[in-house]
């Protein structure tokens, strides 16, 4: 534990945006697994899912949680997903 003033609180501040930060990531992944079982599963909502686990990315990747560039990655992977389930 530090013994600094600065260094506690910037402790307390870590664990906030970790809590924050994995919060985010747990909904963004949730949204995804959705879209993928329903990909698999040659669901008729996979349209709607797409829309929402592609939001759910753009988000992650706004508040920092996840690298623009991965953002942009798995959105084309999902968008390929989808294009194949389609054939």
């Amino acid at each position: 534990m530090p013994n600094i003033k600065s260094a506690e609180k910037r402790v307390m501040v870590i664990e906030r945006n970790t809590q924050r930060n994995r919060s985010a990531k747990t909904a963004m992944r949730t949204v995804l697994k959705k879209f993928n079982t329903a990909v698999e599963t040659n669901d008729s909502n996979a349209d709607a899912l797409f829309t929402q686990a592609a939001s759910a990315v753009d988000k992650a990747a706004s508040k920092g949680v996840i690298h623009k560039n991965k953002a942009n990655r798995k959105k084309a992977q999902l968008a390929r997903a989808m294009a194949t389930a389609a054939k």
